[in-house]
């Protein structure tokens, strides 16, 4: 019973990065494949209210594998230690800047939600 969860689980994560693969090629979308799919897997399972059981396992066991997934880039800083060295500050300006960005537009939604979700919570509560 637990390995059919297991593959349940790893069957939705597939079937949403196929699917999202699918669409961003037949829609000609700008994004990757598999972020679409895991859109869609964050919106299914908001609209749905809970998380499989078998889903939860298989993300809880890929999670708990997640610093094997940064050995190949850490051998592709190695590789190109060269090159990181001669392009030192363009490297450093993007990733600061790009720091920036991402912490401004998190705090900007955050600022947003918070707003919508406490005006919801108003009209709720009179």
């Amino acid at each position: 019973m637990a390995l059919a969860r297991l593959l349940a689980g790893a069957s939705i994560l597939l079937a949403c990065l196929m699917g999202g693969e699918w669409v961003a090629g037949w829609c000609n979308l700008p994004l990757p494949g598999p972020v679409v799919g895991m859109a869609a897997l964050t919106v299914s399972l908001a609209l749905w209210g809970r998380t499989p059981h078998g889903l939860d396992k298989v993300a809880t066991l890929l999670l708990k594998a997640m610093p094997l997934f940064f050995i190949p880039a850490g051998v592709g800083v190695v590789l190109l230690s060269q090159t990181f060295r001669a392009a030192w500050l363009p490297i450093s300006a993007a990733l600061l800047g790009s720091t920036l960005v991402a912490l401004a537009a998190t705090a900007l939604v955050m600022k947003g939600l918070t707003k919508l979700l406490t005006k919801t919570h108003a009209k709720g509560s009179s």
